[in-house]
């Protein structure tokens, strides 16, 4: 369980990734609003209280790495960093500009704190094995590997190609998070591929696997803990969350994977971020 300071700075730091992803996406007009929200707290604890990142050292050898496979919720990674001083806050409205450092998708090679470039959904589980493996040859005890991955995403066959790996050679430095917030870019996950119960799935698999509400900070970081602890298996979080948390347009919108934000919009989604964030502070 978080102390009480930590929680109120981990909360603030995931309502102030919601408003500047938001911020980002009202720039350009539109974009991938409903991922990036959906993973905010999770992004907030782990930039907030678990990886080891040092904007002044940002590719030292020694350190936990993030692949953000669902390389399209971007925004709300460039928010995290920004918060976390890899660049000024203000970039976030060059997004998906010409000439940008902040793609789309997320680009190692364009923006700093990014250890993976994602978007081609799947390859990024490939790319967290691979990290994971190559800390574990080098014995770099205690080093972690994050991933996250969309529940849409978990639609690719080179995910379970990707955890049976990650089986076979005990990867228990690997800790993955999937985004279980029901819709993909065409619709409901259950109507476009069938019902999934994706803890015992990648328990049949072999990981050590728990479900948990994703946008329970306490939770989330108790996961996490556990998990690190792990010394067998790797670790499957499977994060209960609502596509478009906290704006809640957004959450009412059938289809919010990508969707345009007006003035309005934006106004309406800072206020209510607010008052929640407010919500949660008097307890």
């Amino acid at each position: 369980m978080l102390f009480r300071n930590d929680y109120k700075n981990i909360a603030t730091l995931a309502a102030n990734i919601r408003i500047l992803a938001l911020q980002a996406i009202y720039s350009v007009g539109s974009g991938h609003v409903g991922g990036s929200l959906s993973i905010a707290d999770t992004l907030a604890v782990l930039y907030g209280k678990t990886l080891d990142v040092d904007f002044n050292n940002p590719k030292h050898k020694k350190r936990s790495q993030l692949v953000v496979s669902k390389g399209h919720c971007g925004p709300a990674v460039y928010a995290a960093l920004a918060l976390s001083d890899f660049f000024p806050a203000q970039n976030l409205v060059t997004m998906n500009r010409p000439l940008t450092t902040l793609p789309s998708h997320c680009d190692r090679l364009k923006t700093p704190g990014i250890d993976m470039t994602t978007g081609s959904l799947g390859q990024g589980a490939s790319a967290a094995c691979g990290i994971a493996l190559s800390h574990k040859i080098k014995k770099n005890f205690g080093v972690k590997t994050y991933l996250i991955l969309g529940d849409g995403e978990c639609n690719e066959g080179q995910v379970w190609e990707a955890a049976q790996f990650a089986v076979k050679h005990d990867l228990h430095n690997l800790i993955t998070f999937v985004d279980w917030n029901k819709k993909q870019l065409d619709g409901y996950t259950d109507e476009i591929s069938g019902p999934c119960n994706f803890e015992e799935k990648f328990k049949a698999f072999g990981y050590n696997a728990v479900t948990i509400d994703g946008h329970d900070i306490h939770e989330i970081h108790d996961a996490i803990t556990m998990a690190q602890q792990e010394m067998e298996k790797p670790t499957a979080i499977i994060l209960d969350t609502i596509k478009g948390k906290g704006f809640k347009k957004a959450e009412e919108e059938p289809n919010n994977h990508s969707m345009p934000i007006t003035e309005e919009d934006l106004k309406e989604a800072v206020k209510q971020i607010q008052i929640d964030l407010n919500e949660k502070l008097q307890f």
